[in-house]
């Protein structure tokens, strides 16, 4: 459920601010408190695999994690419970890692095994998949933490109803995104040993800044400098996630736990269906959160077709 919004004023807004910083790193790592893995995991080595069964790998028991793998395994029965149960070592394995640690534990296993990984951000994805084996590599695929580029292109023309300048703040670590940014933002480099104002005010003369979830940039340090900053040019900034529109950000669109199961099943029935993995991609499914209280101080007349903007999923197999 999207908690209500209100300005960043007083102790309401430091409140959020607070709360904010605390989700940052969930944000910027998607997830990054799941560790280890649930049951046994007992990878198959058949050559010849009759069919394919998977497994959720997790980390602890919280109250989240028990949500995610609840809802996934809900997902995901329909499509896995017509293989014939005896034959259960004969079918290939496709883990379900849930977070970065899990993706990590599993990336490093020795298996016949494909992995879909989510909850877990493009920037730690790379991280985890650069240095493996092609062939290791091919046989992985993600569904990432973050909003689509795209999708927050479309956010913002909804919000403004007009062309407006955007702007991205780039790192070492997001550089990989700049094909996907190129040509709908102005792309501005970051070095860490440089200061944040600066590049700030490189950008000052852009509307929006869309900000991504890199841990060089939107730190705990920066996060609160980069939104009083842009908030002072009068600039919107397009979060990456509800947290962030609450600490001040105008919008941003973001994913449930469901829409992201959602994904990670379409992934699956697609794989299982004609043996083909997807490459990895940014969520599909997509809800909106707007902070009214910005955007009235941003003149920025939201209407209910911003509002509303979301994309939902099939109705769940049965």
């Amino acid at each position: 459920m999207v908690p209500r919004l209100r300005g960043d004023d007083g102790n309401t807004g430091r409140r959020a601010f607070n709360r904010a910083c605390l989700a940052l790193g969930l944000a910027l790592a998607g997830f990054t408190g799941f560790a280890g893995a649930a049951g046994v995991i007992s990878p198959t080595h058949s050559t010849d695999p009759t069919g394919f069964r998977f497994q959720i790998v997790t980390a602890d028991d919280s109250g989240v994690t028990r949500r995610i793998a609840d809802d996934l395994y809900k997902q995901l029965m329909p499509i896995f419970g017509g293989f014939r149960t005896e034959l259960a070592q004969h079918r290939r394995m496709v883990y379900v890692a849930i977070g970065p640690v899990a993706l990590r534990n599993v990336a490093a296993r020795k298996c016949d095994c494909v992995v879909i990984a989510a909850f877990t951000s493009s920037q730690v994805w790379r991280s985890v998949t650069e240095n493996l084996q092609p062939e290791r590599a091919l046989s992985m695929t993600a569904i990432y933490a973050e909003p689509a580029p795209v999708d927050q292109l479309r956010l913002i023309e909804l919000l403004y109803k007009r062309p407006v300048r955007v702007a991205a703040i780039v790192s070492s670590n997001t550089g990989f995104l700049k094909p996907t940014l190129q040509g709908i933002a102005e792309i501005e480099h970051y070095d860490p040993s440089e200061d944040i104002n600066v590049v700030l005010n490189r950008i000052g003369k852009t509307e929006v800044l869309l900000a991504m979830p890199d841990r060089s940039v939107y730190n705990t340090e920066n996060v609160r400098n980069i939104l009083l900053s842009t908030y002072r040019h009068n600039q919107a900034v397009i979060g990456f996630s509800a947290d962030m529109v609450m600490a001040g950000a105008l919008a941003t669109t973001y994913s449930t736990i469901e829409q992201i199961n959602a994904q990670v099943a379409d992934v699956a029935n697609e794989y299982v269906a004609t043996g083909e993995l997807a490459p990895p991609q940014f969520p599909r499914y997509f809800s909106t959160v707007i902070n009214e209280g910005v955007a009235r101080s941003l003149d920025v007349a939201v209407d209910d077709t911003a509002r509303h903007f979301t994309r939902r999923p099939p109705a769940r197999r049965q």
